[in-house]
């Protein structure tokens, strides 16, 4: 409802009611059964006589367990990205969705957004492409143009990869509490969530055990993959030093901050992100470890079915990670390959 305050020329003051900003004028006083029946009135019109848009079903998706499923900081980023269509496309017809010139129409906006930022132009299109394919699972509407649209963003992992000389530069110049954090992502190539909410019972002095809460919210509330890791000498050594100085209990964090209380996941990222410039780190980021321990056990001489036992990727996953983006160009690859020539 809008309400508007006037000075009528006697200088008396009255207040108009509108069914909404722009809507017709309501009738009566306030909360009178006149009043009430002419609000009424206004916006059954109002859904009769206007077509469905696009906001509608932006609302509506985020009514649904599509988008309240997912994890909060997933929920915040969408939420973003779905303002920024809404602002672009809110009053989009939803019937002009058939309209075969309607993909080449988006894809021109996700193009403009690209001179800002490529890689968040591709998040605003995919969000959008995402709201529409689940309008159309539900029959809300009978296309989805951007299906199938590719990406304008084209990152290289390959040269994102921690290299020996980066993780020791950050083991000596970044705060001491930062380090397992460190040792947990190269020796099992779990996600930063994980490594933040693994608790002290999920070490049992040979292995961790974790569920992997990214894909819980994929296969949408049935079991996340299970993921057993047998624990390397190095990450041991650290973790048995650990526990023994500060004797957790099991449902204490293994990670912890540097006063020793668990790490919020913003928090978290600041922290990281300003110890990365103490120890120089460019370039690489802590979501490149994760391809950093796929390609380091792929070098050890690790098999793809054994990579992703231990990281919890899918076979697909960890052979695209090693075609299309690390080994492909890591000069390491090559070496071991001659060295086994040369044994043969």
């Amino acid at each position: 409802m809008n309400r508007i305050r006037k000075r009528l020329a006697s200088g008396e003051t009255v207040t108009y009611y509108y069914a909404w900003k722009g809507g017709p004028r309501l009738e009566g006083e306030p909360g009178s059964s006149e009043f009430m029946e002419s609000y009424r009135r206004a916006h059954q019109e109002e859904r009769r006589e206007a077509p469905p848009v696009l906001r509608t079903l932006l609302d509506a998706f985020q009514d649904s367990t599509a988008f309240t499923d997912l994890a909060p900081r997933t929920r915040a980023d969408y939420a973003k990205h779905l303002r920024i269509i809404d602002q672009a496309y809110g009053d989009f017809p939803n019937a002009a969705l058939e309209d075969r010139r309607t993909r080449g129409e988006f894809m021109a906006w996700r193009d403009q957004l690209a001179n800002q930022s490529r890689r968040q132009a591709d998040y605003s299109y995919s969000v959008l492409a995402r709201v529409l394919s689940w309008a159309l699972d539900r029959g809300l509407v009978t296309a989805n143009p951007c299906r199938n649209g590719g990406r304008v963003y084209r990152a290289f992992r390959s040269e994102q990869i921690w290299s020996a000389e980066i993780e020791n530069a950050f083991y000596a110049k970044a705060p001491a509490h930062l380090h397992l954090a460190l040792a947990l992502a190269l020796w099992t190539g779990q996600r930063q969530g994980d490594l933040l909410a693994l608790t002290w019972g999920a070490y049992d002095g040979k292995t961790l055990r974790l569920i992997q809460r990214k894909t819980i919210r994929r296969k949408r509330g049935q079991a996340g993959t299970r993921v057993i890791i047998p624990v390397g000498s190095p990450l041991k050594a650290r973790l048995d030093a650990l526990r023994d100085a500060r004797s957790p209990a099991a449902s204490e964090h293994i990670l912890l901050t540097e006063r020793g209380t668990a790490w919020t996941e913003s928090g978290f990222r600041a922290s990281w992100r300003k110890a990365c410039i103490v120890a120089g780190v460019e370039g690489v980021t802590f979501h490149d470890l994760r391809g950093t321990a796929v390609t380091r056990l792929a070098l050890a001489g690790a098999t793809p079915p054994e990579i992703g036992t231990v990281t919890g990727h899918s076979l697909r996953d960890v052979h695209q990670i090693l075609d299309s983006h690390y080994l492909s160009r890591d000069p390491a690859l090559a070496e071991s390959a001659i060295r086994k020539l040369e044994s043969g």
